[in-house]
């Protein structure tokens, strides 16, 4: 049982050259045994057993003798078996790629048909290195892995250089190239040169990016601030005579006219003085009241008025 703290198969790398030295090298008929000192080897395989009963039975060890009785032998028994499936291509007189593909299958025995074989797993052995092939599923899930974790990155990248100003709203603002303020010191082979402090090493350029590093926060806490007075008294008004309405047809919701406000003086109350009174008597006044008429009540009686008998100095003709 293999140990949970081991790392997975399709991700070690698995050689032994003691192993190759002991076999005398590795070649067709010694391919499989040396893949069968490795961890990705099954002890419970046909090729195991055919392997043991070989090694007891003096009769069955020709069938190790060569790979191909090997395979023969296996191809007359059902369940698992490690099976040399591509040998080294030749590139020239005497030379060759030096890679191996072994798969892992299992083979169920039939009557009638051809026999059934699953495959497992495949396996490369490169010079003396033996690699496990990565499924499908393993090599899509470390695929989509690193596109999310490429993605994840821009997006922290592009967040952390997106700027907000009341003026513009939103905009990014790409980092400037740090350039180095540390002064350089020449290496003397005389002596050694003295460690550069903090205070030497922090230039005008430092100063100045902290300073509009501020600038920008009390800025953006600004505008935060004017947002929230915005949202709070925003439909609050300080005009005496507030405007009404919509755009086009305004109204106003008082007429202006307010009654005359008395002007207060400021200082010190004084006293209120009387008026003055004219006491004199003015002697043409009095004199034109006395000569009026002294009105006539209601109850006396109406004076009479005489008749006066008129003189007539013609005479009347007589009568004839």
């Amino acid at each position: 049982m293999s140990n949970p703290n081991d790392p997975p198969l399709d991700e070690i790398q698995w050689r032994s050259p003691m192993a190759i030295q002991q076999m005398g090298g590795l070649h067709n008929n010694t391919i499989l045994f040396y893949f069968a000192e490795s961890p990705f080897f099954e002890r419970t395989s046909n090729n195991a057993v055919v392997y043991n009963q070989a090694m007891n039975v003096p009769s069955m060890y020709p069938v190790i003798q060569t790979r191909e009785a090997f395979e023969t032998h296996l191809n007359t028994m059902s369940g698992l078996e490690f099976r040399v499936v591509e040998e080294p291509a030749e590139t020239g007189p005497g030379a060759g790629t030096g890679v191996w593909v072994i798969r892992k299958q299992t083979r169920r025995k039939s009557a009638y048909d051809d026999d059934e074989i699953t495959v497992h797993a495949t396996y490369f052995v490169v010079g003396e290195n033996i690699y496990m092939a990565p499924t499908l599923s393993a090599i899509l899930s470390a695929r989509i892995l690193t596109i999310s974790s490429q993605v994840t990155n821009a997006v922290t990248t592009a967040e952390s250089v997106r700027k907000w100003g009341p003026s513009m709203g939103n905009f990014y603002q790409l980092p400037s190239a740090k350039t180095s303020t540390k002064p350089r010191i020449q290496n003397s082979a005389a002596a050694t040169p003295m460690p550069v402090s903090d205070e030497t090493s922090k230039g005008p350029a430092a100063h100045a990016a902290a300073a509009q590093k501020d600038d920008e926060k009390s800025l953006e806490r600004l505008a935060e601030e004017s947002f929230m007075i915005h949202m709070k008294y925003g439909g609050e008004y300080i005009d005496e005579n507030p405007i009404t309405g919509r755009p086009g047809e305004f109204h106003l919701t008082t007429t202006g006219r307010k009654p005359p406000q008395i002007a207060r003086t400021d200082g010190p109350i004084r006293s209120i003085n009387a008026p003055t009174i004219n006491t004199k008597i003015d002697d043409k006044k009095e004199s034109k009241e006395s000569k009026e008429k002294t009105p006539k009540s209601a109850t006396a009686p109406k004076p009479k008025r005489k008749k006066s008998k008129m003189v007539n100095s013609t005479s009347t003709p007589a009568a004839s």
